[in-house]
């Protein structure tokens, strides 16, 4: 095709002009899914569209390359054009990348890179692996998020077979390299520009056999057990907190560590604090004269009972702070507080003798609560 009749490269692959890298490479992905040779085989069109996404793939991942077509179009790359030499104008003689780039040696990460495990290539393990990590969920009461304790959790996990040792090999024997790719994993399949490295379906692309699987796990070289462990939950855990107990996860790969379980906690809600953060908060109940007088009450906090004095003429709704009673922030620096919210209770069972008693009060100190309100309403219906 010459430069006046090939496609946009940005409409090849889907996107906008001035996407960007990652947009291009989902891009790219998604396609090489639909139209890769593995998926369609024998199908013209599919390879057709597949050299297409690849070329213009090649162009755009290229920061230069890239500033020259939205400047000059396909002409960029024409032979003859300024100085710029030949390119993918005419066919694929400008893939300069080749058959190394389906292989993993030329420009972008090569192709490999993009892919990942989309079609099964993957790389040989190299080295031992840490196993996964795990999560169990676990309710704690509110004195216990605040004080900490031990608590026992059962779980349900993976561990290395112990007949075995996680090889998964039957004792006395082992692994061996695989006869078919002798050892590299894989086995290149096609020709030319469309060679590809396809995982060995022999070993699949670990370049090991088991000749002898280990009878006890079937050669898995792990089993499921269940196990009760004591978890020490430390003070200050909120809803949501972690707390690690390392090498009880998921069993390593190849002679690798353990993972770790993460034991996620949930606060019970408290019949009397309300937990916000690290602060508790709480409310009391006190007489006219208590508030009147700014006498001294006592109250529960996290350390028992405590007398708490109240400022003369103290109001309903006023809060009062009881510094450090509050929950210890998690994994330490400090603690919260305790706010005590105010509500006073107005008697309802006055005698004639006390009704009297407080419209005298009321005569010696009048007041106007209300004198501030500026709002009249709105208008009569």
């Amino acid at each position: 095709m010459g430069a006046a009749t090939k496609r946009d490269y940005y409409d090849i692959l889907g996107v906008k002009k001035g996407a960007s890298d990652a947009e291009l490479k989902k891009a790219f992905r998604k396609l090489a899914r639909k139209y890769h040779p593995d998926v369609n085989p024998n199908d013209k069109t599919a390879e057709q569209k597949f050299k297409e996404m690849n070329e213009a793939y090649e162009i755009l991942s290229d920061t230069k390359k890239k500033q020259q077509y939205d400047q000059f179009g396909h002409a960029a790359f024409d032979q003859g054009f300024g100085q710029q030499g030949p390119g993918p104008g005419h066919g694929f003689e400008g893939f300069t990348q080749g058959a190394d780039y389906f292989r993993g040696g030329g420009g972008g990460g090569g192709f490999e890179d993009i892919f990942g495990n989309i079609f099964g290539n993957r790389a040989r393990p190299r080295g031992p692996g840490k196993g996964e990590d795990t999560t169990y969920s676990v309710e704690v009461d509110l004195e216990d998020a605040i004080f900490g304790r031990t608590m026992q959790v059962d779980l349900q996990r993976e561990a290395a077979c112990s007949t075995c040792n996680g090889s998964g090999s039957q004792p006395g024997t082992s692994r061996r390299t695989c006869p078919t790719c002798m050892g590299a994993g894989s086995i290149a399949q096609g020709k030319g520009f469309m060679q590809m490295a396809q995982p060995c379906s022999t070993c699949r692309g670990e370049g090991t056999i088991n000749p002898s699987p280990c009878r006890a796990c079937g050669g898995h070289g792990v089993v499921q057990k269940s196990e009760r462990i004591n978890v020490k939950i430390p003070a200050g855990v909120d809803n949501g907190s972690k707390v690690r107990v390392a090498g009880m996860g998921g069993p390593g790969e190849r002679g690798g560590p353990s993972g770790d379980v993460y034991i996620i906690t949930k606060v019970r809600p408290h019949g009397y604090f309300e937990r916000k953060g690290d602060n508790l908060y709480s409310e009391a109940n006190v007489t006219v004269k208590e508030a009147v007088f700014g006498d001294k009450i006592e109250i529960p906090t996290v350390d028992g009972m405590v007398w708490l004095t109240l400022p003369p003429g103290v109001q309903t709704g006023q809060q009062l702070k009881l510094k450090g009673k509050g929950v210890p922030h998690f994994g330490g620096g400090g603690v919260g507080d305790h706010y005590v919210t105010i509500k006073i209770v107005t008697p309802t069972a006055l005698s004639e003798r006390g009704k009297e008693l407080l419209r005298e009060v009321d005569k010696m100190h009048p007041s106007e609560p209300r004198k501030d309100i500026t709002f009249r309403g709105f208008r009569k219906r």
